[in-house]
């Protein structure tokens, strides 16, 4: 039996190998990923794993007149991933060859009835395996599972029985350990194609936010040519394509990059490729250059996607990404140029310059706080596991901070929240970077009156956190941190105050910048829901210092509380 386990591990590299070469290939991440759920594809996908399932028989071992094999692994992963009836289909192809290849041989109409059978069996279990948390351990018990089905089936239709039952006792925990074991690597395999997908549209996000902040003073009017050369340029400098192009629907709005020479701002529409999709409303792809049909004979560029742009569910042009190579359009093309389309189509429907700042401005902040900063949770997971060891009941409280932390940021959607509710926010946040580093940190909080004032969500938090990590943590001894609430008349003024390193530079909060980014937020924030005069001032002194304070209205905040409830 260490023999076969030892052959069948051998040959079951091949099969891995095969999987690790089909996912990199873009047809078979296409069907994957089920762009193209439809009869062809699942055609194709029954043909590839039925192949797979042959070329698991031919690697198979030979043992007392059969074969111990690895052709299930394709013909479960049929199963599982295209439903019964691809994992059926899959189950034909890969069965009748081995009945085809050993025609009167002890076991090949048991092991073609058992192949069929473990291609639809794997096929019903497909839903279960989808709402799997844990997708390798049920792949793998799928995979056993159905292996054991077949050493049944070979028991009951093999004969001599004698000689069945001695194969079985030889193969049956080979078969199905590596077996499974394959099946659970191949879809792990399958799960990094998810993975880099993820990646690619969180990249593909990305870009077309920074493409739509780039761009987005020139949409304040009209869409002319002007606004649309101009969105053209930033697109193309931002990307690797070869040309953008803008129409409205008569004519080239503007072209920037390769065959501007001839696509003219001014000049009717001179593509057929255009055309169509101002006639049909619907996004197009051409792969090669008889594809996009320019009237100019010598046009170098060879494929596109062609997206349609609205305005108030009126079509008024469209936005063309173009390519020099032929079959060169990929998924993250059609992808930008959808996204594109769809953002420049939402922005030529605000006809306020101001609104669009501040739709942008809450887009770029969420999207900053959505991302959980990795090196602060595992250094608060770290530090608790070592209280716990000396300290549990400290270590559990230390827990509830940390969950108060998260908790408190899901606020972001609310618009406003309770300073009391900002404070247990900033003080649960405290409570693990004071465990982490002792006596060099000591944070005061003198706020007995808060009650009626509000605040955006997610104001004094990063105060506290710019205070600590830029103030008082380059210090050796570290320092103080003193936050103060004070109610004047209709306004509380809070101040964060720390006795840290101080600057000496000077810089403006209304101006983005990467490394006082936290402080623009903050500061725009506020603006933006209290006014101009309500924006945060800074004073600072090298090596003595830094008072952070703004105000916000007492009395406005009452009244509103009193009529939400």
């Amino acid at each position: 039996m260490n023999v076969i386990f030892i052959e069948m591990v051998n040959r079951l590299g091949t099969i891995v190998t095969v999987a690790f070469i089909l996912s990199r290939l873009d047809l078979f991440k296409r069907i994957i990923l089920g762009r193209d759920i439809n009869r062809v594809s699942k055609i194709l996908m029954t043909v590839i794993f039925g192949a797979f399932g042959i070329l698991g028989t031919y690697t198979g071992v030979p043992i007392n007149g059969a074969l111990a094999n690895s052709r299930a692994v394709g013909v479960i992963i049929a199963g599982l991933l295209g439903g019964p009836w691809v994992g059926l289909g899959a189950g034909v192809i890969s069965g009748l060859h081995r009945w085809a290849i050993d025609i009167g041989g002890f076991t090949a109409f048991a092991c073609a009835v058992s192949t069929i059978a473990e291609g639809f069996v794997s096929g019903m279990l497909s839903k279960g395996y989808a709402n799997a948390k844990n997708s390798f351990v049920s792949a793998f018990l799928i995979g056993a599972l159905c292996e054991t089905m077949q050493m049944g089936i070979i028991l009951l239709l093999a004969r001599p029985f004698s000689e069945a039952l001695g194969l079985v006792r030889i193969i049956w925990i080979p078969m199905s350990m590596i077996n499974a074991a394959g099946i659970a690597i191949f879809m792990m395999i399958l799960d990094i194609i998810y993975k880099e997908q993820e990646r690619l549209k969180a990249g593909q996000a990305q870009l077309a936010m920074d493409i739509a902040e780039k761009t987005l003073p020139y949409f304040r009017g009209e869409f002319d040519s002007d606004s649309a050369y101009n969105v053209a340029k930033i697109i193309y400098e931002m990307t690797d394509l070869d040309a953008v192009a803008f129409t409205d629907r008569d004519k080239i709005l503007a072209h920037v990059g390769c065959g501007s020479d001839h696509h003219v701002a001014g000049d009717p529409v001179r593509t057929s490729l255009t055309r169509e999709v101002l006639r049909t409303g619907e996004i197009k792809v051409a792969v090669h250059k008889e594809g996009i049909e320019c009237s100019h004979g010598g046009c170098p560029l060879r494929s596109a996607v062609v997206s349609p742009l609205y305005k108030k569910d009126q079509m008024i042009g469209v936005l063309k990404l173009y390519r020099k190579r032929e079959n060169a359009i990929t998924e993250t093309d059609i992808n930008l140029a959808k996204g594109l389309a769809g953002l420049i189509s939402t922005q030529l429907e605000l006809t306020e310059l101001e609104l669009q700042n501040k739709l942008l401005e809450e887009a770029r902040f969420k999207a900053l706080q959505a991302q959980i900063n990795p090196h602060f949770l595992f250094n608060s997971i770290n530090t608790i596991i070592s209280v716990s060891r000396m300290d549990p009941e400290k270590s559990r409280k230390l827990l509830l901070d940390l969950a108060t932390f998260f908790r408190r940021n899901l606020e972001i959607d609310k618009a406003k929240i309770p300073l009391s509710k900002e404070l247990e926010h900033v003080r649960a946040f405290v409570a693990i970077e004071e465990a982490r580093f002792g006596d060099r940190i000591k944070v005061e909080i003198n706020a007995d009156d808060v009650d009626g004032i509000f605040l955006p969500p997610l104001t004094l938090q990063p105060l506290v956190e710019n205070a600590i990590k830029h103030g008082l943590l380059p210090k050796d001894d570290g320092g103080r941190v003193r936050i103060d609430v004070i109610r004047r008349g209709m306004y509380a003024e809070i101040k964060v105050e720390d006795n840290g390193m101080g600057m000496d530079e000077t810089f403006d909060t209304r101006t983005p910048n990467p490394e006082h980014v936290g402080l623009y937020n903050v500061d725009s924030r506020l603006r933006s829901m209290f006014g101009d005069g309500c924006g945060i001032h800074i004073a600072s002194t090298k090596g003595k210092g830094t008072t952070i304070s703004f105000e916000v209205p007492c009395q406005e905040v009452v009244q509103f509380e009193s009529i939400a409830g």
